[in-house]
This record gives structure tokens, sequence and C-alpha cells, in this order.
């Protein structure tokens, strides 16, 4: 399997405004008021996210790419009826600091004029993002973080959950490893708000299928060196060795521990997976794993289709947060036509409680009660060899949604 890099990122630089005209024709939509009822005239995307780190791959500058699509389907949709005549993308790198994602949400929020600020992988940074959300009273629909506060503790009126959290994916995995036999784990996991949560959220599901977690071991984020940390995860000789890392940080654990005196006397779970992981690294080096994913494109004919257009415009294969991010766009700006406006109260009235069924989410439905959007999600497994390039995962069965999502947080109280 050739070992290779993410190819075809689309060059277009952080913070970059681009102003879109729009198209005419296309078919009739029930607001027709043109941007009368737009702030400024016009509405403006805020993508937010890690565009030259170790969460690059699997979003990054791709995710403009989705967005942009979003629009495009959009304007070809509703042409001359478009509420949204004149849309701008707005798109910043947070570094994975919680800083720094808190200071370019007010800058997308305040100078840019964005009416949204999409995807912010890094739980800490996307945290942050919620507080900024609340206090200026804009929209922020959150992709890329898994932490689960942002539907519980930290939820509020203006801030979504679209692809997933740490709950569902403990949900998947860990009990179904568990049930399977491996039943006595140690859990490595990255030491800020989303390792700490899927730490607590898979230990929750190992012990519910009647495992037990020995230890549970903070490493340091990012990193590049695991190798004390794999050691110490085989003290007490556990049958799983649960890593709880997602992007370059998966990929270097995992490498390191193919090449430790663990492989082959422990079962290596991942807790987060993105297909661009497997491809950076090499299906060989995944081959059996079993995981949670929010989304594949080779799962049927609708999927492949939009992942087409996808590496058309990218030369890659989309990840489940690239196919997030064009389904929460598209999302707000069918919200934005039913409403006639992008005020924001206005917005959030039409999403919540909606029931959606598109590309990325089935039998989805964006709960009202604590703004996740519950869909169905997937258990799969990495395949030996792949038949063709980025056909790396085999989906093992459907997770139905009331299942995956179970009942609204009750530590949400939206305010």
């Amino acid at each position: 399997m050739r070992r290779s890099r993410i190819h075809g990122s689309l060059a277009i630089a952080a913070s970059a405004s681009l102003a879109l005209a729009a198209c005419g024709g296309g078919a009739g939509g029930p607001q027709s008021g043109g941007s009368g009822g737009l702030s400024d005239g016009k509405v403006v995307l805020g993508l937010l996210n890690d565009q030259s780190g170790v969460y690059k791959d699997l979003s990054g500058p791709n995710s403009a790419a989705a967005i942009q699509m979003a629009i495009d389907d959009y304007k070809a949709k509703y042409g001359d009826k478009a509420v949204a005549k004149a849309i701008e993308v707005v798109q910043a790198d947070h570094q994975n600091k919680a800083d720094v994602a808190n200071s370019k949400a007010q800058e997308m929020y305040d100078r840019q004029k964005a009416d949204i600020i999409l995807d912010v992988p890094n739980s800490a940074a996307a945290l942050a993002v919620a507080t900024q959300a609340k206090n200026k009273k804009r929209l922020y629909i959150n992709v890329g973080a898994g932490t689960t506060a942002l539907t519980g503790a930290s939820c509020n009126k203006y801030t979504f959950h679209w692809a997933y959290n740490t709950a569902v994916l403990a949900k998947g995995t860990a009990g179904t490893i568990t049930k399977a036999g491996g039943t006595s784990w140690n859990i490595v996991y990255p030491d800020y708000a989303f390792g700490q949560d899927m730490n607590k959220s898979f230990t929750k599901e190992v012990q519910a299928a009647g495992g037990t977690v020995g230890q549970s071991i903070a490493s340091p984020f990012p990193s590049d060196n695991f190798a004390t940390f794999i050691t110490k995860a085989g003290e007490g000789s556990p049958k799983v060795v649960g890593s709880m890392h997602a992007g370059g940080d998966l990929i270097n654990f995992v490498k390191q521990f193919n090449q430790s005196s663990l492989k082959g006397k422990a079962t290596l779970a991942v807790g987060l997976m993105f297909i661009t992981d497997i491809h950076s690294l090499g299906v060989e080096q995944f081959a059996g794993t079993q995981f949670t994913d929010a989304w594949y494109w080779k799962f049927d004919e609708q999927n492949r289709a939009w992942a087409d257009k996808f590496q058309a415009k990218t030369g890659t294969r989309p990840s489940f947060a690239h196919a997030a991010n064009y389904s929460a766009a598209s999302n707000y700006l069918e919200a934005v036509q039913e409403a006639g406006t992008d005020k924001a109260d206005d917005v959030v009235a039409k999403l919540e409680g909606k029931k959606i069924n598109d590309v990325f989410l089935r039998n989805g439905e964006v709960r009202k009660a604590d703004h996740a959007v519950v869909h169905d999600v997937y258990l799969a497994k990495v395949k030996d060899k792949a038949a063709e390039e980025w056909d790396y995962e085999e989906i093992v069965k459907t997770i139905p949604a009331a299942e995956a999502y179970g009942p609204a947080n009750p530590a949400c109280t939206m305010g």
C-alpha cells in the first residue's frame, strides 16, 4: 500500500474572503425577497479549523471546497428566488489552541460579520467558540469536535453539534469490542477536553458491557512520540489498548504501536478514525480495526456521487467531516431561505426540530432540547486490502440514530 499524505488541498489562504455572485435559473423557493432581509446585504459563512496541524487532512482547507459545493447547490436550486443572493466565505486557522479560536471567532463575528461559524475541530477550541456564539448571538454549527459538553453544560441557543460526539463513538466501538471478548482495557488519551471526554465515555461503555479499564494514561497533545505511553499501556497484559487520539496523533500512535512488543499481544482499539488517517498510514497498518464512523463515501450511490464531485474539486476522497460541513452549510442556507432572513433567532427557529435526510444525515433530526443533530452512524472495520484507492472500510452494521445518541443531555439548560 502506498503511503501518502493528502494531495490536492484547496488552495485558499486562511481568512480569505470569497465573494460569490448569484447564478440565474433554478427552481423556485419559498422566499423571493432577495437580500432585503439580510444583514449587510449578504450571508457570511465562517470556516474555523486546523489548516496546518494534526487535524488538517481530516477537515482543514478541503472543508472550504465542501462548503462551496453547498453554496453552488443552493444557488442552482433557487436561482433568482434565492434569499441569499450574495454569499461570502471567510476562514481562519485556530492552530488547535483555544485562545486562538476564541480571538478568531470574535474577529469573524465582529469584523468579518460572519452569520455562522462552521467546523472547529479540537474540543477546547470548540467550547471557546460556543461561548462566543452565545455572547454574540450568532450561529455556530460544530462538525469536528467530539466533546459532549457542546450539547451538555455548554449548550446554548445558537450552538448546534452536527456530526458526532464521544458518547456516540464509545457506544459503537467499546461495547462491541468488549462484548466480543475484549474485556480488559488500558486507555491512552490526549490530555485536553476531547481526550478527557473520550476516556470518560469509553470507560463507561466498557464497564457497561462487563469489562474493566485498568489504566487511563494521559499523553501530551499534540505529540509525535508515544513510546513511553505505549509501554505503560502494556502493563497488566490488557486484552485491548485503546487509543483516543485523532488525526496526525493517531497516525503516530498506530505506527509506533505496530512497531512495539504489544503488536499481536493486545488488540488496538481506535476511538476516532477518519478515512484520511487510513490513507496517510496505509490500510495494512489498520487492517481489521473496528471503529464507529459517522459517514462513509462508498456506503451507497448517493454518497459516492457526492464523493465523486468532491474528488473532482480536491483530488481526494472526502472524510466524514467534509461531508458534514457540506450538510451543515446546506441546511443553514435552507433555513435562511425558509426564514427569508439571516437573523439568528429566525434561523434557529427553522433549524430546531427539523428532520433531515441528505447526503450526510440519515434519519437525522436537529433535536430541540439540546441541539444535538442525531442520525444513524456505522460500525466499520478496516479492510485487509483495498480493492481501489480510498476503498478502505467495510460497514459492519448501521447503528440507528436513537440507539447511537440516546436521550437529550440532561446537563443542557439551553442558557
